[in-house]
């Protein structure tokens, strides 16, 4: 059986005059922790994660999240990281934005958040309205992407946005004018394409902000083998400096003395 772990997100502080407590804690504050929470464990995609159980406890408010103990161990690094350097700027981008989210909250809200793990020696960090968990800006530059792969989505009411699974983020969402969506006169859908956008890329890990990123145009992108093509590189090459080769020398040279 698989060992559990859990990480533990206390929060204190107050509701008018009474003090902060599961009966005056608000389901929408419920959903914005377990949202961040699975960030903090895992940025990534999410299909293959494993479950995550939930409870929340008296003392002002606990949160409790059970998950597989390896993922525990890391978080329990990443926690220690960040204390120690009291910056964010290392974390994965999915993690860095769910620090960035509590740190709001802390700060709007006066609320005071302790998050450490079930293992023995813990570390713990602490968030409220003193500390600045956020990224530092200038490490994430504006940049020009292209994306390839196949449409697996497109449109939206009042935020148009086109999804594209490629085989290095996996699904992409490029936000996309509502005007260019209605005008296109063919079917997008599971079809590939190249899309060109802008977004944030960070200057140091190459990591894309996928959050950021809005659409400049669509590619007709359809790679397939083309001999013909092919054919007249080669004979290009034939006509250009191999015709002045002598096989035979180039392959000695090539090897050097390796024959003697």
């Amino acid at each position: 059986m698989e060992k559990i772990g859990f990480i533990e997100i206390r929060i204190t502080g107050s509701k008018g005059n009474l003090d902060l407590s599961p009966d005056n804690y608000d389901i929408r504050e419920i959903i914005s922790i377990l949202e961040n929470a699975e960030n903090l464990l895992y940025s990534g995609e999410k299909k293959d994660r494993p479950n995550i159980s939930y409870k929340i406890e008296e003392g002002s408010v606990k949160h409790i999240l059970k998950t597989s103990i390896q993922y525990i161990i890391g978080f329990n690094a990443i926690i220690g990281q960040v204390t120690q350097v009291q910056n964010i700027d290392f974390l994965d981008l999915g993690t860095a934005k769910a620090f960035e989210n509590i740190q709001d909250i802390a700060t709007k809200r006066n609320y005071v958040f302790s998050i450490k793990t079930s293992l023995n020696n813990t570390n713990e960090v602490k968030v409220d309205k003193t500390t600045k968990y956020y990224r530092t800006e200038a490490i994430w530059a504006d940049a020009e992407f292209y994306f390839y792969g196949k449409v697996t989505n497109a449109g939206g009411k009042d935020k148009a946005n086109i999804h594209v699974y490629t085989e290095e983020l996996g699904t992409v969402r490029i936000q996309t004018p509502i005007s260019f969506l209605e005008q296109y006169d063919e079917n997008l859908l599971y079809k590939t394409f190249g899309i060109r956008a802008t977004g944030k890329q960070h200057s140091e890990t190459g990591e894309v902000d996928t959050a950021t990123l809005k659409f400049i145009e669509l590619v007709d992108y359809q790679p397939k083998y083309d001999e013909q093509y092919l054919k007249a590189l080669r004979d290009r090459a034939k006509k250009s400096w191999l015709g002045s080769i002598n096989p035979d020398n180039w392959l000695k040279e090539i090897r050097g003395g390796y024959d003697a």
